[in-house]
């Protein structure tokens, strides 16, 4: 990004006299002119001097393709309404050369040159549609009275360029009865985007002409609209931030603060723990808005003093409207694309798929967050290393970011933020939004409770991650689990505030070289097979770490959970990325137990799609070369398109699976009783379906987070216990009424 000024040295922010600033990036020029100081509004539809203004500095500078006027706000006029100006631009240099040509052939009086030399050098630059008007009142005059040819050449010559810009021409259904000076008509003609001044990413308020209301809601004071226009398959999602509603007053307090603010620069020290330096810089905010209220005399309830200091907050040490939208729950992708101020921000939404927004970051944006990322991670972004990834932690929302930049990124910086939720998924969530059914949830924690090596496949945005934090939910709380991660994606300060015993180990990220302080991937799982006997968690396997963590899966006895997740659309996808890609041997291989496959599915009208999850296979143990063709895949259960569910195989239904069975060889109740298996599989599944039929009825989703969940997976090994001890045995039908009555208690 390059940036010149003419008239000064005055940076953006601050007062000059008829200060310019330019910035010069990939999509083009943009000027801002500042008009604190001045008796101007920020406006071109309103103000003719402010047009005048625009209007010189395009003659100046042609190739500007946006123009800001700042003031109290920014005023933002986008390519399109530059390009009107410039149409009148190069009509102004053409009457400018005639008229030169016209003075000096001596042809024309005094008189009528001031006349044209008014309309066609201070009126056209000022008020082009009133310039077109009053040509066409000289036009008409000439036409009854003629003054000489040349007089009349030179009028007939402006007026019919000036006719042809896309201006005047748009302009012509509003001009009958069009006064001098009257400016009504410009308001339908521009649209300008208003920006607080404390913002450079761009938002832009209108909606599209012909576009239908599919869904509208509110996100912390942030109105979001979902449309779509009756023309189009593409769904935007419009966004109005609550910075974009406040009173003059309240932005005039917010200036005033974030001028103070700025004036500190959080160190590098304070970035590493970025949760603890926006609770400072709240503070410090809120403090400091009260007492400027105070002294400007201006009311604020202690809701608008809260509002002010997360919005001063965001736009100092944050990430601006970047974290209105992350804290969206139903957002669950962001991409922002270079090069930055070209193109929307799109989001994928859970209700509506794919979705282009009104919101433009810009180079300003983007380099900013890289400098914030980078401080963040700790780790390098630049030519040398183009990628980073990171993750994002704010109130209401955790993300993981992928960064990239030149050369890998030829036009500069780009961005993507995969949203996580702020609290664990849960096997009842995932029943109640029929990502699985009841059955399914009850095998998976059957599994898991056996402590199997568990992976979870599928493409990007399948939910793979989820899956494997919502396992986590399924252990009891005494089991101590070690998680690896190159980006911490897992909630596990979530499980740690719910009294889970966790060591979190970060390790190098496979996409870039990283810092010299931190350790490989592989390394990390040695380190954590010497941590103890522990559930070990991997966050994704991409590269040679998969080997570290297959001789874990073979030599870590098997008591708790080994579990990960890969990329893979079968089984057989995920033998072949571990084996043949990422070099995993054959044998070592055949220490995976389940492999569950999710993945999106496509709605008829291709418009939409749903997480689902496809597939549970066990791997067999018997086989030597190929599994899939030595029968080493064992599918217990498989979705059926047809009824939009996970049906259970024959394989599982007539116990003809060697994990299941190895599981139940360590329980005496269980050893050689398939029926006694399938039973407390079946009271899992019963349990769980009880569990969200429960939420439904009181209509409170809430009851399927991961607090009550856990609470509810410990109460019943509670009456497992119980029932052995009044029953004698497992019973099953008092586990369910005794669950029932714990229920009712849950309000």
């Amino acid at each position: 990004m390059d940036v010149f000024k003419k008239g000064g040295d005055a940076g953006e922010g601050q007062s000059p006299d008829s200060d310019v600033q330019i910035i010069r990036e990939a999509a083009g020029e943009t000027a801002i002119i500042f008009l604190q100081n001045q008796n101007v509004q920020p406006s071109i539809e309103k103000d003719p001097n402010a047009m005048a203004k625009v209007f010189d500095l395009l003659l100046q500078t042609p190739s500007i393709t946006q123009i800001v006027l700042s003031k109290k706000q920014k005023v933002a006029y986008g390519f399109e309404d530059v390009q009107k100006l410039l149409e009148i631009t190069a009509v102004f240099r053409r009457a400018d050369k005639r008229l030169r040509d016209l003075i000096n052939s001596g042809l024309v009086d005094e008189a009528s040159l001031k006349t044209l030399a008014y309309t066609t050098q201070i009126l056209l630059k000022s008020d082009p549609i009133s310039c077109f008007v009053e040509l066409r009142r000289l036009k008409r005059q000439e036409s009854i009275t003629p003054l000489n040819g040349a007089y009349s050449e030179f009028l007939s010559d402006v007026f019919n360029a000036l006719d042809r810009t896309q201006l005047i021409r748009k302009s012509k259904p509003f001009l009958a009865g069009h006064t001098i000076g009257a400016r009504e008509v410009y308001t339908s003609l521009f649209e300008p985007i208003i920006i607080p001044a404390f913002m450079n990413t761009r938002v832009d308020p209108d909606f599209e002409d012909n576009a239908k209301e599919l869904d509208f809601y509110t996100v912390k004071n942030m109105i979001v609209t979902v449309l779509r226009n009756k023309n189009e398959t593409q769904v935007t999602y419009h966004v109005s931030p609550p910075e974009f509603s406040l009173s003059q007053s309240r932005y005039a307090l917010l200036e005033l603060a974030r001028a103070v603010m700025t004036e500190h620069t959080p160190s590098e020290k304070e970035f590493i723990n970025p949760e603890k330096m926006r609770r400072t810089f709240y503070n410090i905010g809120r403090d400091l808005i009260l007492e400027l209220s105070e002294n400007k005399g201006v009311q604020l309830s202690l809701e608008e003093v809260d509002e002010l200091g997360n919005i001063l907050v965001r736009y100092t040490v944050g990430f601006g409207v970047i974290e209105s939208i992350l804290q969206d729950e139903k957002i669950q992708d962001i991409t922002i694309n270079s090069p930055l101020g070209e193109s929307p921000l799109f989001v994928v939404h859970q209700d509506f798929g794919e979705c282009k927004t009104n919101v433009f970051p810009t180079m300003e944006d983007g380099d900013l967050w890289a400098t914030r990322f980078r401080l963040i991670s700790g780790r390098p972004l630049d030519e040398a290393n183009p990628i980073l990834d990171t993750e994002l932690s704010i109130p209401g929302a955790r993300a993981r970011v992928a960064a990239i930049t030149n050369p890998l990124n030829p036009h500069g910086l780009g961005f993507a933020f995969r949203r996580h939720r702020d609290k664990p998924w849960t096997l009842p969530l995932f029943v109640e939004n029929r990502m699985m059914d009841p059955l399914a949830a009850g095998l998976l924690s059957f599994v898991v409770e056996g402590g199997r090596a568990v992976l979870f496949a599928g493409t990007r945005s399948s939910g793979k991650t989820s899956l494997l934090g919502s396992i986590l939910v399924e252990s009891m709380r005494k089991t101590r689990i070690v998680s690896i991660e190159d980006t911490l994606e897992l909630p596990l300060s979530s499980l740690r505030s719910l009294g889970f015993n966790i060591q979190s180990l970060k390790v190098r990220s496979a996409l870039g070289s990283g810092q010299g302080g931190e350790v490989s991937a592989e390394e990390g799982i040695r380190t954590a097979l010497r941590l103890g006997d522990s559930s070990l968690i991997v966050g994704e396997i991409r590269s040679t770490e998969a080997r570290a963590l297959f001789e874990a899966m073979r030599i870590g006895a098997l008591a708790n959970v080994v579990a990960g997740t890969v990329h893979g659309s079968s089984p057989y996808a995920v033998f072949d990325r571990l084996v043949n890609d990422l070099g995993v041997p054959r044998t070592s291989f055949k220490a995976v137990d389940i492999i569950v496959i999710s993945n999106p599915i496509r709605t008829p009208d291709g418009l939409h799609s749903v997480r689902r999850v496809l597939q549970i296979a066990e791997v067999r143990k018997g086989w030597e070369d190929d599994p899939l063709r030595e029968n080493g895949f064992v599918d217990l259960m498989v979705y059926n398109p047809k009824t939009d569910k996970l049906e259970p195989t024959d394989a599982l239904i007539n116990g003809d699976s060697e994990v299941i069975k190895e599981i139940a060889s360590k329980i005496p109740e269980w050893v050689g009783n398939w029926d006694a298996v399938w039973e407390n599989i079946q009271l899992r599944a019963k349990l769980k379906e009880l569990f969200v039929d429960h939420a439904k009825k009181l209509n409170d989703k809430s009851l399927l987070e991961a607090d009550n969940v856990v609470e509810s997976v410990e109460q019943y090994h509670l009456l497992v216990e119980r029932s052995k001890n009044v029953k004698k045995k497992i019973d099953n039908k008092f586990i369910i009424e005794e669950f029932k009555k714990w229920l009712q208690s849950m309000k």
